[in-house]
């Protein structure tokens, strides 16, 4: 069953045109990476999906997820991780434009985000203040906060960014277990070694237009070569 369906999407700042004619599907146990150039629309898309305010033209469809049902986990940002609450208090946070909306967290909220915090394994951090962790447990903490919207699907944009190589391989390891118990992923991401192992579908966005299907076909598509093409070129400034 699909959870998403994009049909004919083209997005716009101001008078340029970021992408056009975007159409895939979200199943709802999909792994979907998005991935591309810098400047591309990877953000913008998932924006849109989110319902923030982007010009933009075609449909997104929803079926059987209310928006209050998608996880969001944004890029990491150094205001954020200054953040000075504890680690209960931010996870709690996510229950704001709720019912909790407001208004202090109830005991049942608490009580939620502390069992979501358990099963992800950081219920020990959960009086620690949130600055004062590391990078790759202020992930985990962000991971839990965007659960406690009930989420049905995620949305991580570069949820491993500036994470050591073990941080990374725990976040991944979270994520993937999250889809295997049936939490759909969407997930942009410059790791195209994590794609073509974590992935069930890759969603690839450049200048020259798009691509969509499974791990196979994306292979021989022709656009991984072109893909670390670019990466190697990055390296190099």
């Amino acid at each position: 069953m699909n959870l998403i369906t994009v049909e004919n999407l083209s997005a716009f700042y101001e008078n340029n045109e970021i992408f056009k004619d975007l159409s895939f599907n979200v199943l709802n146990d999909d792994y979907l990476y998005v991935v591309g150039e810098n400047g591309s629309g990877k953000t913008t898309l998932m924006r849109c999906i989110l319902g923030f305010k982007v010009k933009h033209t075609g449909t997104i469809l929803f079926s059987g997820l209310k928006r209050n049902e998608i996880g969001y986990l944004p890029q990491r940002t150094d205001t954020e991780s200054d953040f000075p609450a504890s680690v209960t208090e931010v996870v709690t946070s996510g229950f704001s434009g709720l019912k909790f909306l407001g208004l202090p967290f109830s005991k049942k909220a608490k009580a939620e985000a502390l069992q979501i915090m358990k099963s992800l394994g950081i219920s020990e951090l959960k009086d620690r203040s949130f600055k004062e962790l590391s990078g790759g447990q202020q992930q985990k903490v962000l991971l839990c906060r965007a659960l406690c919207t009930k989420s049905k699907i995620l949305l991580l944009d570069e949820p491993v960014t500036g994470l050591d190589e073990t941080a990374r391989e725990e976040m991944y390891s979270l994520i993937k277990r999250l889809n295997d118990n049936g939490t759909a992923v969407i997930m942009i991401s410059h790791d195209m070694d994590a794609a073509l192992k974590y992935s069930k579908h890759i969603l690839h966005l450049s200048e020259n237009g798009y691509f969509y299907g499974d791990v196979t076909q994306y292979k021989k598509s022709g656009l991984l070569k072109t893909e670390n093409k670019e990466e190697n070129q990055n390296e190099l400034f």
